[in-house]
């Protein structure tokens, strides 16, 4: 039997499923390489074979376009017109091959491919295509020949990312710019990168890597799967800031999109040789209903020769470090998780499940762990199907972590529908808790989708208007205003002091960038003003959001100052839902909340191992914004009781701010 239905026993019911998706992803494999002839990288070795490659002294280009009957180049090297001299052969497999002396093209030609078939044919940009540009004028993409004289070479030749615990800036390299406009690799490398390594972040996840023709899709939807996009500058400025933030102890997760493409024809996939099914599903399953774009078809050979060479490319080429997967309950079911309820194992095993992207998620884990051991891969998933960051040969789809998509919901939730008086510490616990034993979770409050226009961020849904005006130190405060900053350090510091595996953060939330995120477009007047992010704000020490700021730092600090802290054992010490009171304890750390709007509480007690602690982080410090109430400077000794001392247990008494949390560590005397 499996260890993930032996660690489970509700999943017994369910071991032929169980058992039979593990088999079907070894069928798979050995099906696809020859039976171990190859290693699965070896087989993901497409980025070698297809694309443009320079071989000494020539150029050969190979593409796979089964339905096509024709396919020449067209670029700046012959006038955009078909020409005998740069018409492919068709040599096997739907394969389509040219070889080019090394002078017929050269580097910064912009080209693309005239694809032929029966009863038509339209340019196409090529789909291995590893640089692909947007004429500023016309909007039109066009790949590009890329081969610079002087290719950048990492400096930093090795790298282990740090994960005890993993902390994680979830980022966006055009919109990290302070002005109107789209950011560059080369501004974030040199003014973005410092910032997150100064917080205490060990990890960034950057979005929108993968080319995409619209820009508002904050990168989903994509239509060149191997080009960075060059909006924000060349592969070589991307690869420069990886080896800077490798250079800094910073591990770069890319955001990855395998669950669906762009519906273009002319940029991007969606009918690249004229047929409707060569990487998409036929029929009904094509598009996908929710998102306008349309859905691989992961049972076919050549898809995931495609999606895993898409793996093993970033890895290779970029040093990434590995990738957050996108949209993975998108793939698990064939409704896509639209309209489910998951509320019990037995809809995870109902037959509405793609066991050909399962078998995908499955293969690219392995893959990934195969080309880079120390890799991590996350995956973006709501349904909570059992066993997925569950070690493959156990049982599961290989994935190191999963996203707690339930806590960010849970936040907004008790924002927007309860009043103060009404955050129960028992529900908050049991929600940054509730989670499998046996899979490692990120935690966040608020992740980009948060952050959308049509939505609010935390501290937006907190403070609203009284941001614009009460956010100076000189000019009068605000009810709202002192209760959003509080709660906004109290929120955090519950999520990320509850984790078991990783925090993510996305970029500005840290000091409560106001507004939301909305990319240019039509009903804006195609303005950046919302598509930035205004350090200024954290960095004018006469404004209220550098106290936020600093609360994430020394949250951050003390987190990573205990190895491995997200393997500690979480022990609750105390919880009440009258007093709003919720206590808990990690090794030597006590972590104390009181949401209790109005009362303050002297001598509050409740058991915690026999010692003596002092505080060493406080939510109500007057550096962190705070009333400045708890004296730091005041040893607590737990008060010995005969009934509890046979277990090393004794009273702490505290004295507890309303609408405060703080931290206790044990010390020596």
């Amino acid at each position: 039997m499996l260890k993930l239905i032996k660690n489970d026993q509700w999943l017994e019911p369910y071991a032929e499923a169980i058992e039979g998706r593990y088999k079907y992803v070894s069928k798979r494999e050995a099906e696809l390489t020859g039976n171990g002839k190859v290693s699965l990288s070896e087989f993901a070795s497409g980025h070698l074979y297809f694309g443009l490659h320079k071989k000494g002294r020539s150029w050969i280009f190979r593409e796979w376009a089964p339905n096509a009957t024709d396919i020449y180049m067209v670029g700046d090297f012959n006038g955009w017109q078909k020409q005998e001299d740069f018409r492919l052969a068709r040599i096997e497999n739907g394969e389509w091959e040219i070889k080019l002396p090394a002078g017929k093209i050269k580097h910064g030609d912009l080209f693309k491919l005239i694809v032929c078939w029966d009863g038509g044919e339209a340019e196409r940009i090529p789909a291995w295509a590893t640089r692909v540009v947007q004429d500023e004028q016309t909007k039109i993409f066009s790949a590009q020949v890329w081969d610079p004289k002087e290719p950048y070479v990492f400096k930093k030749k090795t790298f282990k990312p740090k994960t005890d615990p993993l902390l994680i800036y979830e980022c966006h390299i055009g919109m990290a710019a302070e002005e109107e406009k789209v950011g560059t690799y080369e501004e974030f490398r040199l003014n973005i990168l410092p910032r997150i390594k100064e917080d205490g972040y060990n990890a960034i996840q950057i979005m929108a890597i993968q080319e995409h023709p619209y820009y508002g899709s904050f990168g989903y939807h994509v239509s060149s799967f191997f080009a960075p996009s060059s909006r924000f500058g060349t592969p070589d400025e991307l690869k420069h800031l990886i080896d800077d933030a490798h250079a800094m102890g910073i591990a770069v997760i890319m955001d990855i999109v395998h669950s669906h493409a762009v519906k273009n024809e002319v940029e991007g996939l969606g009918r690249f040789d004229g047929s409707y099914s060569q990487y998409f599903h036929e029929g009904s399953r094509r598009e996908h209903p929710a998102w306008d774009s349309l859905n691989f078809n992961y049972g076919k050979g050549e898809v995931v020769h495609f999606l895993l060479s898409n793996c093993r490319y970033w890895l290779e080429e970029f040093k990434f470090d590995g990738f957050r997967f996108d949209g993975v309950t998108s793939m698990l079911y064939y409704s896509h998780g639209l309209g489910d309820n998951f509320t019990g194992y037995a809809d995870y095993y109902n037959g509405n499940e793609d066991d050909d992207a399962i078998c995908y998620l499955t293969l690219a884990n392995k893959l990934i762990h195969e080309v880079n051991p120390k890799a991590i891969t996350i995956a973006e998933e709501v349904s909570g199907m059992p066993g997925l960051a569950t070690q493959i040969k156990d049982g599961g789809y290989g994935f190191d972590y999963r996203m707690a998509m339930n806590v960010p919901d849970y936040w907004i939730k008790i924002i927007k529908e309860r009043q103060d008086e009404e955050w129960h510490p028992t529900g908050i616990f049991w929600e940054l808790t509730n989670r499998r034993e046996d899979e490692k979770t990120i935690s966040y409050a608020e992740s980009h989708d948060q952050a959308l226009v049509g939505d609010k961020t935390i501290v937006f849904r907190l403070i609203d208007a009284d941001m614009y005006w009460y956010m100076s130190k000189h000019y009068g405060s605000s009810y709202m205003t002192d209760r959003g900053i509080a709660l906004h350090k109290m929120i955090r510091l519950a999520t990320a002091s509850t984790i078991n595996g990783g925090y993510l953060n996305f970029m500005g939330n840290e000091f409560g960038h106001p507004e939301w995120v909305d990319f240019p477009r039509e009903g804006n007047g195609w303005s950046y003003k919302y598509a930035r992010r205004q350090w200024w704000l954290a960095d004018n020490k006469d404004l209220k959001y550098h106290y936020m700021g600093d609360f994430d730092k020394a949250m951050l600090d003390l987190i990573s100052s205990k190895k491995h802290f997200e393997k500690t054992k979480i022990i609750r010490l105390w919880d009440k839902d009258e007093d709003q009171v919720l206590a808990y304890m990690r090794e030597d750390l006590i972590f104390v909340f009181s949401f209790n709007p109005s009362k303050s509480f002297s001598d509050y007690g409740f058991l915690a191992p026999e010692g003596k602690y002092k505080v060493v982080l406080n939510s109500d410090s007057a550096i962190y914004g705070g009333n400045g109430l708890i004296d730091e400077s005041v040893e607590h000794f737990t008060v010995y009781d005969e009934l509890y001392a046979k277990d090393g247990k004794g009273w702490l008494k505290l004295y507890i701010p309303a609408r405060t949390a703080f931290v206790l560590k044990r010390i020596d005397d």
